[in-house]
């Protein structure tokens, strides 16, 4: 469950990373395709803020500058799990391999959340006051979204399923 938790974090931070790089060149990064499920709520609402062509060039180079600061640091994690992950739980050794890995994954966790905090206010900046209040209405729009779609679902309960006959 940590594993797959902790990979979870992972995936998602380099993905809303990527996600903000791909929104920021308008769907084109080098041939590249980055996004993704998940980025197309971001894709639409830099698209939605009127980017100029210097904002788009700023924010493809943050997020380009984050990447390859941390591709070292995310490379390293990810051969110590796998070495962890070839280890069998009898092996000498194995507890201490997963004391350490969750330590570094920890360490990971708190690299990852302060990467993020960091790019987003360095593109931040990027926005004028104008696209800064939009951005904001376009979160409380989409929070109230979210919200409608909680009390709805709350309402009309899935049918249950049975699995006896």
């Amino acid at each position: 469950m940590r594993k797959t938790t902790s990979l979870g974090f992972i995936l998602a931070s380099a993905m809303a990373l990527t996600g903000a790089a791909y929104a920021a060149t308008g769907g084109h990064d080098g041939g590249r395709h980055f996004g993704g499920h998940g980025h197309h709520g971001m894709h639409e609402a830099f698209a939605k803020l009127n980017l100029t062509d210097a904002q788009k060039a700023s924010i493809k180079q943050i997020t380009q500058a984050s990447r390859e600061q941390n591709k070292g640091q995310w490379q390293a994690l990810r051969t110590q799990r796998e070495a962890f992950e070839q280890m069998t739980p009898d092996q000498v050794g194995y507890q201490a391999a997963a004391a350490r890995l969750a330590q570094v994954e920890g360490q990971a966790t708190q690299a990852r959340i302060e990467q993020r905090a960091k790019v987003k206010a360095q593109i931040y900046a990027v926005l004028t006051p104008a696209q800064k209040a939009q951005l904001a209405t376009m979160r409380s729009e989409r929070e109230a979204r979210r919200e409608q779609w909680k009390e709805f679902r709350n309402s009309h309960p899935a049918p249950a399923t049975s699995t006896a006959q």
